[in-house]
């Protein structure tokens, strides 16, 4: 018993002594870890006067906006520095020069409060003017300082209405300064002018345009956008596919930008060793006015033609991106295939081709051709089994052959049965 005692109490000195050397430890190597740079998002939302009109979800494009700002600042993530600013929502008059001044900022970037952000947002009512130029330029102002990757999300109904400042001119201004800020631009109306002048402002900077018209599709991609800004960024390169595979860009696992006009194909280059995997994906911009009918084709083939595999996704209607991807795993090469155990095994060169089948008006231009992104990652090919790509089961063929011989032998077990059956009737 006494043993005992005197054991527990030496392991309680020993565990006393470790807590006391790691509570004066872990300060000293939390100090050395240098902190990341918060990210910072501003929203810009237009509350000007056509933010009354009552046409998404039967309420007005303000309420709606309202609805979905609440939901997204519920989701902002805790390392985001956010801020809200507005432009449009003080003055009701007609003086340009004091309507095009119209901008300020609702809730300043920093720590988000979100009670407090959502009742200053909850104040906010269709006013005045669309000054989205000066906008832009007061939000950039907002986002100085740091290091830290910095967005602005655009939400608009409608055109700048404070010529001659062209938005498109700040957005590029903004991104010649050089401090990494990525605009995007939400357009809550389908008119082709306030799409042509979103998109350009949002290209500008390397940022994305998207049209909404439903209060969970524009909650939905802010929250998107503002994750973004907190995730690591992928600078996507940008290259210039070839009308052949032999005239292809050479590209390694990574993010690539290019543009690509109505009906053209585009060809790309890919090396995928013995016992790796290529996985490409793309998707498609319809920046323009087009048809309903569209569709989209990625293929992988040999340099001498030959098909391998190919993803492909059409539909009707409109939509601003339309996305294909396919997956291709090479075999691990057998030992017998080379003489020289040494020998590092060869490279198999894959041409991706990209294809669309847009149609548009004969008044929509052609020239440049819809933005392109194309992901192209190389890696370990699956070792299991049960791998759909492996085995094929994309095309079905597999699942086929195993229905075709279930029903074979239920037929067989089913004829056999009634024929005993009857035998055992005639008998008895």
């Amino acid at each position: 018993m006494i043993i005992r005692r005197r054991l527990t109490v030496g392991v309680g000195i020993l565990l006393a002594t470790l807590t006391a050397g790691l509570g004066t430890a872990l300060p000293a190597a939390a100090d050395e870890t240098p902190t990341k740079a918060s990210p910072k998002v501003e929203l810009v939302l237009d509350v000007s006067g056509s933010m009354r009109t009552r046409d998404i979800d039967g309420q007005s494009r303000m309420t709606a906006a309202k609805q979905a700002f609440n939901e997204v600042l519920d989701a902002v993530p805790e390392q985001v520095q956010l801020g809200i600013r507005t432009l449009g929502a003080d003055y009701p008059g007609d003086d340009r020069k004091v309507g095009c001044k119209d901008t300020k900022q609702l809730y300043p970037v920093g720590p988000l409060d979100r009670v407090e952000a959502k009742t200053a947002v909850a104040t906010l009512a269709p006013t005045g003017w669309t000054p989205i130029g000066p906008a832009l330029l007061g939000a950039a102002d907002d986002l100085e300082g740091g290091d830290s990757t910095r967005r602005i999300v655009l939400i608009s109904d409608g055109e700048d209405t404070c010529g001659p400042l062209d938005p498109c001119e700040v957005a590029r201004d903004i991104a010649a300064r050089g401090i990494h800020l990525v605009i995007d631009t939400l357009g809550l109306v389908p008119n082709a002018k306030i799409r042509e002048q979103l998109t350009c402002i949002a290209e500008a900077t390397g940022g994305t345009y998207t049209a909404v018209q439903h209060t969970d599709e524009l909650s939905g991609r802010v929250k998107q956008l503002v994750d973004r800004a907190a995730e690591p960024v992928v600078t996507p390169v940008a290259t210039e596919g070839a009308d052949s595979c032999s005239a292809a860009p050479q590209l390694k696992a990574g993010l690539y930008t290019d543009r690509e006009k109505i009906g053209e194909h585009r060809w790309y280059r890919v090396d995928v060793l013995p016992g790796q995997e290529l996985r490409a994906s793309v998707s498609v911009s319809a920046d323009r006015v087009v048809n309903n009918d569209y569709g989209v084709l990625l293929r992988a083939v040999t340099v001498h033609g030959r098909e391998i595999v190919r993803g492909s996704e059409s539909g009707t209607g409109r939509t601003d991106a339309i996305s294909s991807g396919l997956r291709y795993p090479k075999p691990e090469q057998d030992s017998t295939d080379s003489t020289d155990s040494t020998d590092k095994p060869a490279a198999e060169t894959v041409c991706l081709q990209l294809s669309n089948s847009f149609s548009a008006p004969a008044s929509v231009k052609t020239s440049p051709g819809m933005p392109v992104e194309l992901t192209v990652d190389v890696v370990d090919a699956p070792n299991d089994a049960a791998d759909a790509a492996a085995f094929g089961l994309g095309r079905g063929w597999w699942l086929l052959g195993v229905l075709a011989l279930t029903g074979l032998i239920a037929g067989l077990l089913f004829g056999w049965i009634s024929r005993w059956r009857i035998a055992v009737w005639r008998t008895n």
